[in-house]
C-alpha cells in the first residue's frame, strides 16, 4: 500500500475518533456508544452476558498470511460465538488494540473494516475500546456483551444422563486450513516469486480465515422450541469441549466416530498431510460450531434440523468419556486441543 499515514499524525484520541466516527448504534440496549468516558447500556429485563478474548500476534495469529480485514472479522466473530454458546444474542463489543510502529492508519482502517462488517452482519454495536502503543506487535482485546432471556441461558453444567450430544456443521476444516497456510508459508520462505496453491481448498481457508458464528443454529433451536441442557462452542477442539461439559455436568459421554461430521476437503487434506482425520476433527479447534446436549425426547426435532448431527449420548460419570470407533473399539477422549500456555 503506497499511501501510508503514520499513527502519530492523529494521536490516540484522533485515532479512535477516526476509526469509530461513522458508527451508528442499532440496538435498543445501546444507549451511548463511543465518545464518552464509558458506554451506557440498558438491559431492562434480560440477563447480561459478558465474554472477553485476548489475541496476540505470533501466538494466536500470523500476519504473514492473515489479512488485517479478516483478522478484524474473526476477532469479532470468536466473541459473538461465545455469546451464542450461552444461547444468548451478542449486542455490543469493545475493541482494545496494542499497536507497534510498523502499523499505519490504513492498516487499522482495514482491521476496523473487518470488525464493522462482522458487527453489521450480526447486528452488534461497537461501543468503545482503547488503543495503546505496543513493543511486541499487535495485541487485540475484545469484550462482547450480549443478552439472554431469564431461564433460557444455557450453561456447560446442565447435561443429564441419556441426553443426546449434537454438533452443528462440520469439524476439523479450520485446523486443516491452518496446516495448509503454514505449509505454504514454509515453502514461500525459500522462494522469491511464489504463488501458493489453494485451488480446491477454498473451504478450508475460509474456515480458518473467515469463520462464522452459528447465530442460525441458535435461532433454529428457538424456533423448534428446544432449550439445550448444555452448550459450548468448539474453539479448542471437540474432545476438549466434551470434557468440559462432562466435568461441569458430572457425567460421562460416548460419541461415535462414524457420526462426526467431516467435510470432503478436510478429508482430502488430512490424507495429503498423512494425518489421522478423526484426530484432526477431535482436536483441531477453531471451528466455532456449537456442541450441545438435548433431552432424548427432543430426538425427532433435532433429527429434522438442517446442519445438526447427533454424534452420541451422555452417560453416567463412572463410565468415562469415550470415542467409539468404526470397529466398535473404544478410545478414551483426551483434551489435546490447542493450548497457548503449553
Amino acid at each position: 500500500m503506497s499511501n501510508r499515514t503514520e499513527i502519530a499524525t492523529l494521536g490516540e484520541f484522533g485515532l479512535i475518533r477516526h476509526l469509530t466516527e461513522k458508527i451508528e448504534l442499532k440496538n435498543r440496549s445501546s444507549v451511548k456508544g463511543v465518545g464518552d468516558d464509558a458506554a451506557v447500556l440498558d438491559y431492562t429485563d434480560k440477563q447480561v452476558l459478558v465474554t472477553t478474548d485476548l489475541l496476540l500476534e505470533g501466538i494466536h495469529f500470523d500476519l504473514m498470511y492473515v489479512p488485517l480485514k479478516h483478522l478484524g472479522y474473526k476477532s469479532a466473530i470468536v466473541n459473538f460465538s461465545d455469546i451464542y454458546a450461552m444461547n444468548g444474542r451478542p449486542k455490543q463489543i469493545t475493541v482494545s488494540l496494542g499497536i507497534s510502529k510498523r502499523f499505519c492508519i490504513e492498516d487499522l482502517e482495514e482491521f476496523y473494516a473487518g470488525i464493522q462488517l462482522a458487527c453489521d452482519i450480526y447486528g452488534v454495536d461497537l461501543v468503545g475500546g482503547d488503543t495503546s502503543a505496543s513493543r511486541t506487535g499487535l495485541a487485540i482485546s475484545i469484550t462482547c456483551i450480549g443478552e439472554g432471556e431469564k431461564g433460557k441461558v444455557v450453561y456447560r453444567s446442565g447435561a443429564k444422563e441419556t441426553d443426546l450430544i449434537c454438533v452443528s456443521g462440520d469439524l476439523g476444516a479450520a485446523y486443516m486450513g491452518l496446516q495448509l497456510l503454514e505449509r505454504e508459508k514454509s515453502v514461500f520462505k525459500g522462494e522469491k516469486d511464489f504463488t501458493p496453491d489453494f485451488s480446491g481448498k477454498e473451504y478450508l481457508l475460509e474456515r480458518q480465515l473467515k469463520p462464522e458464528a452459528r447465530k442460525d443454529i441458535v435461532e433454529a433451536l428457538e424456533q423448534a422450541g428446544i432449550i439445550p441442557t448444555a452448550m459450548m462452542d468448539v474453539s479448542d477442539g471437540l474432545s476438549s469441549e466434551l470434557l468440559h461439559i462432562s466435568k461441569a455436568s458430572d457425567v460421562g459421554c460416548r460419541i461415535y466416530e462414524e457420526r462426526i461430521p467431516i467435510d470432503y476437503q478436510t478429508a482430502m487434506m488430512a490424507e495429503q498431510f498423512n494425518m489421522n482425520l478423526v484426530t484432526a476433527a477431535l482436536n483441531g479447534g477453531e471451528d466455532y460450531e456449537l456442541l450441545f446436549t438435548v433431552p432424548l425426547t427432543d430426538h425427532d426435532k433435532v433429527q429434522a434440523m438442517k446442519g445438526i448431527k447427533v454424534i452420541g449420548h451422555i452417560t453416567k460419570p463412572e463410565l468415562g468419556n469415550y470415542l467409539v470407533g468404526r470397529d466398535g473399539g473404544e478410545v478414551e477422549l483426551r483434551a489435546q486441543g490447542w493450548n497457548s500456555l503449553a
